[in-house]
């Protein structure tokens, strides 16, 4: 049976040359970067380098480039210093967050005197503008922002420019949870001032387990691991250096084939949408996920007119993988958060598919995704 991958939103298969850098590290890259003898740092070095080379592609500083274990580290590390010890009382956010950032907001309120309020958003999952000009202009208290570049369900695109300049227009600092738009939407931290931003490297092609965090010069982030002083003092434990050189190895792939990517994989989407909606009456498009000019290339969110039972298991019994809502739900009971924000119950009610896609995938794949929806359906 043919195996058809469409649930890159979740992971990415990794890159061939990326599996080649981790292999010769694993061999030949052993020390402990700590160390001072010519082992620890050949380790050094490697870390060194890869930092250089990410702060170079996000035009920042190497200092402001922190080593994490993926995107949810590097999303509670800035949330959780900013309430503990940064003086923030206040966080804006919105209801179809990551939950790496909403049930971290969830802590830090429990566990700290800070108010987390929620911007409004249309049917689509658009952010209301005005509205977070007005909740950043309603209070003088220490503000912190938090919304995704791209939404991980619906892809949704966020003017992070128009964000952060609200932010800066209001003394409020903005923290974006960017892991979904690494490798998806070309940006630099000169052109697009954000605070903070997160990565893992499993969503562009690279091994899961390591990301970073990018936090602004001057700031000191204390550690929520503690026992080492490594990540110049953040974050203790070895250094994950075979990861870390292969996350840097699919950074730079994702980066210089990225006008390439946006190209085939956004026309792979727009193929499969166009057969779609020649194949199925009354389909619909979850959020903005079926405009190429307000969602990301990789990301589409698929409403059926009707509940489907079972619709996720009988695709993957025809071998295609797909996702009902993030790949962090899977196992749950709960429909997905963010279509329960933007859906009423009757919409809510129908199935919803999220496909997404990568350079591996074909045409003939979604062709063949097609042909069996309509079988299922």
């Amino acid at each position: 049976m043919q195996k058809i991958y469409l649930d890159n939103a979740a992971t990415t298969p990794l890159n061939p040359e990326v599996v080649e850098v981790m292999c010769d590290q694993l061999r030949n890259n052993f020390g402990n970067p700590s160390s001072t003898h010519e082992h620890g740092r050949k380790a050094r070095a490697l870390l060194e380098s890869t930092r250089k080379q990410i702060a170079a592609y996000f035009k920042c500083s190497p200092s402001q480039v922190l080593f994490t274990s993926g995107g949810s580290e590097a999303d509670n590390l800035v949330l959780q210093n900013a309430a503990r010890h940064w003086g923030i009382k206040r966080f804006i956010s919105s209801e179809i967050e990551h939950h790496a950032v909403l049930h971290a907001l969830d802590a830090i309120k429990k566990q700290n005197e800070v108010a987390v309020e929620f911007v409004r958003m249309d049917a689509f999952g658009e952010i209301d503008m005005e509205h977070l000009e007005e909740l950043l202009k309603s209070s003088d208290l220490p503000c912190m922002v938090s919304l995704m570049m791209v939404n991980n369900e619906i892809g949704n695109l966020l003017n992070t420019t128009e964000v952060s300049a609200l932010c800066k227009e209001n003394n409020a600092l903005f923290h974006s949870d960017t892991v979904q738009g690494i490798g998806h939407v070309a940006f630099n931290l000169e052109d697009t001032p954000i605070d903070f931003i997160a990565a893992s490297a499993h969503k562009f092609h690279g091994p899961k387990g390591v990301g970073f965090a990018i936090v602004p010069k001057g700031i000191r982030i204390e550690p929520l691991i503690h026992g080492g002083e490594q990540e110049m003092g953040t974050r203790a434990g070895t250094e994950n250096t075979h990861s870390i050189a292969g996350m840097g190895k699919a950074l730079e792939m994702a980066l210089e084939d990225y006008e390439k990517d946006r190209e085939y994989v956004g026309g792979l989407k727009q193929y499969f949408i166009e057969q779609l909606r020649r194949n199925f009456n009354e389909i619909e498009f979850n959020g903005r996920s079926a405009d190429p000019d307000k969602s990301a290339f990789h990301i589409l969110s698929v409403r059926f007119p009707k509940d489907i039972p079972m619709l996720l298991f009988n695709l993957d019994l025809n071998g295609i993988s797909a996702s009902g809502g993030s790949a962090c739900q899977s196992g749950s009971n709960k429909g997905s958060h963010v279509l329960s924000a933007i859906l009423d119950e009757k919409e809510s009610e129908k199935t919803s598919v999220r496909f997404s896609f990568c350079k591996h995938n074909s045409c003939q794949e979604i062709d063949r995704v097609i042909e069996v929806l309509k079988d299922l359906i």
